[in-house]
């Protein structure tokens, strides 16, 4: 069922930061940091994936991410749902069911045999694709994904996801250049806010956080 009557975009972040911290999703560890997959290191960590296992709290954020894309985008925008892999494929099919609309998938790299598709499902020629994702840091890893459904003759305008880092001024703008616009329901700072509020971590853990999300070049500089 497409979803129609939904809380305003400010409290929906902030009731998808208590989602998040509610499973566990959000982890806070200055000592030791976590290291990224880029190498660099920083006290935050987010599992989106852990969604699939929480059903209800799963139905909820689902149905926010349609509403928001279709309050940024429009009820019309779209004629098919693209998920990244492989993080972002259950939450593409879950919105593509919401809106009724069909559902693809697009692998990380050719799969090597076969047809040697990026593309899996029907995607054809001027289709509109929504993008879905669990989350963006810097929108790089996005690019890709929309590059590949454009050699399709898609469409490829816009991307959703669960989880937007929010402290990399890069990120919007590095999209837009690309011809793409991003909708998300909360950031670090969102959960930051609900994490203060609940006093989920202890007082250290919160000013170490905040610090490195208000400048995660100066926090690694202060922290080798």
């Amino acid at each position: 069922m497409i979803p129609s009557s939904f809380p305003p975009k400010e409290e929906i972040a902030r009731l998808a930061a208590g989602m998040l911290l509610d499973i566990k999703a959000v982890h806070f560890c200055a000592d030791p940091p976590y290291t990224y997959a880029s190498g660099l290191k920083g006290p935050t960590y987010i599992d989106c994936r852990k969604l699939i296992s929480f059903p209800r709290i799963r139905s909820v954020l689902m149905d926010f991410l349609t509403v928001t894309v279709m309050r940024d985008a429009g009820l019309e925008a779209f004629d098919n749902i693209a998920g990244g892999e492989t993080a972002g494929i259950p939450f593409a099919a879950l919105v593509a069911e919401r809106m009724a609309l069909p559902m693809t998938y697009v692998r990380k790299k050719p799969k090597g045999y076969g047809r040697n598709a990026r593309i899996e499902g029907a995607m054809t020629e001027g289709q509109r694709v929504l993008l879905v994702e669990d989350l963006t840091t810097d929108g790089g890893s996005k690019l890709s994904f929309v590059d590949a459904i454009r050699e399709t003759g898609a469409t490829c305008g816009h991307t959703a996801v669960i989880f937007y880092y929010g402290i990399f001024d890069e990120t919007v703008p590095r999209l837009r250049a690309h011809g793409v616009e991003l909708s998300w329901l909360c950031t670090w700072w969102d959960v930051l806010a609900v994490a203060k509020e609940r006093k989920a971590f202890d007082a250290r853990t919160l000013a170490e956080v905040e610090a490195f999300l208000t400048s995660p070049e100066a926090w690694r500089a202060a922290n080798p």
